[in-house]
C-alpha cells in the first residue's frame, strides 16, 4: 500500500494533510524586518558583515524568514518522517501559488525542478521537434543551454544553430540583438533559445523585442511548426521585475537559488503551454499515479506531470513561498531600481580606471545587477584573489574568454561599491 510520504507530490492528500504532526513554533527573526529599509533587508541576511559580497548570487545566502522556514520543516521532519506542512494544502500547490504570484502566472503552468540546468535539461530533453525541424540559439549561452540543445540534437537528430548577438558586449544593442535573431531563423525553425542575462558578459537581452519579432513570424506557420521561444531566466528572475506576461517568451526556466535568495537546490520552470514537452523523469502527481494505479497513462502533458517525481529536500521546497514573499515584500520594482543604481555607480566607476576595460553596457536597459570587466595585464582569478584579500567577493565568469565579475544585489550598499572600485582602482 502507498504511504503518504510516497505521495506528497502527487496531490493524493487530500483530507489528510490537516493531519500531520504538529510544527515546530517558528524560530523568531534575530532583527525586526523593515522592508523599505535597506538596512533591515541587509540585516535578514548572515553575510559576513565585514565582506562586501558582490558574488552572493552565485549560490544565494538566504534571508531570515526563508531559514526559520527551512529550520521549521526540517526539524519537523525529523521529528515525524511522514509530516506535511499544516494548513490544508497540498505543498507542492502553495508552492506554485507562490510561484504564479510573484511572475504573473497560473500556478498550473509551472513546473518544480532543482535548478536553472535541471529546468532546461527537462525543457529541451522532453521537446519532440519534428523531421526537419531545427533550433536556434546564440554564441554567448551558458553550458546548460548549450549541453542541453547538444543531447536533443543527439536524440533527435535536429539541427542546432548559433547566431552571434554582438561583438563588443559593451556596444551591444537591442535592435540588433533581435535582427540577429531574426535573420538566423529558418522556415523550419521550431525552437529559439536564448538567456535573458547574459553570465559572460552582463548583457541583459530584450526578450519582449524578440517575442514580439516571433509573433510576426508565427503568424504564417502552422501551430507545430510555430516558433517556441524559451528562456534561461537565471540572471534576470529576482533581479528585474518582469513577470512572464511583460517578457512574452513561452518558456522560463530559472533557480530559484540566486536573484531571488531562495533556498538552494530549488528552482521552476514556467510555460504557456506544456502540450510540446513530454515528461522525462516520472512524476509524482496526481494525474500520474491515477493513471498507473488504472494501469493507463496520463492524457495530456502538464507542468505538474514534468515536474520531477521522488524524495527531495522537502525542507528547502517547501520553503520556495517565503522567499517569494520576501521579494514581494520589499516590492519587485524597488528590487529592480536597487539592483540597477548600484550597478550603474559600479560601472561608472569602473570606466574611469585606466587599466579597466567594461564588458558590460552602460545603458540599464541593457543590464541588471551582473557587472563584468578585464583588468589589464591580470588573469581575473587573481583579480578575484586580491580583491578577497581586501574583503571583496567576486567571481570569474566560467567561460572560455572568462572575465572578473561582480554582482550588485539588495545585500550590497552605494558604499560597498564604492569600496570595491577603489579595490578595482589599486588592483594595478
Amino acid at each position: 500500500m502507498l504511504n503518504r510520504r510516497t505521495l506528497l507530490g502527487a496531490g493524493v492528500l487530500s483530507g489528510v494533510a490537516a493531519c500531520t504532526a504538529d510544527s515546530p513554533k517558528p524560530r523568531p527573526a534575530a532583527t525586526a524586518f523593515d522592508p523599505a529599509d535597506w538596512a533591515s533587508v541587509r540585516a535578514q541576511f548572515a553575510l559576513d558583515p565585514a565582506a562586501a559580497h558582490f558574488a552572493a548570487f552565485v549560490l544565494a545566502p538566504a534571508p531570515a524568514p526563508v531559514r526559520q522556514a527551512i529550520a521549521t520543516h526540517r526539524d519537523a521532519l525529523d521529528a515525524d518522517p511522514e509530516y506535511t506542512p499544516p494548513g490544508g494544502e497540498f505543498p507542492d500547490t502553495t508552492v506554485r501559488e507562490a510561484a504564479a504570484r510573484y511572475l504573473g502566472a497560473e500556478p498550473g503552468g509551472i513546473a518544480l525542478t532543482d535548478s536553472t540546468t535541471m529546468g532546461l535539461g527537462l525543457l529541451y530533453s522532453g521537446l519532440g521537434l519534428r523531421p526537419g525541424q531545427d533550433v536556434l540559439t546564440t554564441e554567448h549561452d551558458f553550458l546548460a543551454t548549450h549541453e542541453g540543445l547538444r543531447l536533443m540534437a543527439a536524440r533527435t537528430g535536429a539541427k542546432i544553430r548559433k547566431v552571434e548577438l554582438y561583438e563588443d558586449p559593451a556596444r551591444a544593442s537591442a535592435d540588433r540583438m533581435v535582427s540577429a535573431i531574426k535573420e538566423g531563423l529558418g522556415p523550419r525553425t521550431r525552437v529559439v533559445a536564448i538567456t535573458w542575462v547574459h553570465s559572460s558578459t552582463g548583457v541583459r537581452v530584450p526578450v519582449r523585442a524578440v517575442a514580439d519579432m516571433l509573433a510576426e513570424v508565427n503568424r504564417g506557420r502552422d501551430e507545430h511548426d510555430r516558433v517556441l521561444l524559451c528562456v534561461d531566466g537565471v540572471h534576470g528572475f529576482g533581479a528585474m521585475a518582469d513577470g512572464v506576461a511583460d517578457l512574452g517568451c513561452d518558456f522560463l526556466a530559472s533557480g530559484t537559488h540566486k536573484w531571488l535568495f531562495g533556498p538552494r537546490g530549488t528552482g521552476i520552470v514556467w510555460g504557456r503551454d506544456w502540450e510540446p514537452v513530454a515528461p522525462i523523469v516520472p512524476s509524482f502527481s496526481a494525474a500520474a499515479f491515477n493513471a498507473w494505479q488504472l494501469g493507463g497513462e496520463p492524457t495530456a502533458s502538464t507542468a505538474d506531470l514534468v515536474t520531477p517525481g521522488g524524495y527531495k529536500a522537502f525542507e528547502h521546497r517547501w520553503a520556495m513561498p517565503q522567499a517569494f514573499a520576501f521579494m514581494m515584500g520589499i516590492g519587485k520594482d524597488r528590487v529592480q531600481q536597487r539592483t540597477q543604481e548600484l550597478a550603474t555607480r559600479l560601472k561608472a566607476g569602473l570606466a574611469g580606471i585606466s587599466h579597466v576595460t567594461l564588458a558590460t553596457p552602460q545603458a540599464p536597459e541593457l543590464s541588471a545587477g551582473l557587472v563584468c570587466c578585464a583588468i589589464t595585464g591580470m588573469q581575473p582569478l587573481q583579480a578575484v584573489e586580491r580583491l578577497r584579500a581586501k574583503k571583496v567577493l567576486t567571481s570569474v565568469t566560467p567561460y572560455s574568454h572568462s572575465l572578473l565579475r561582480f554582482g550588485t544585489s539588495i545585500v550590497t550598499t552605494p558604499e560597498q561599491v564604492d569600496l570595491a572600485i577603489k579595490a578595482v582602482e589599486e588592483l594595478v
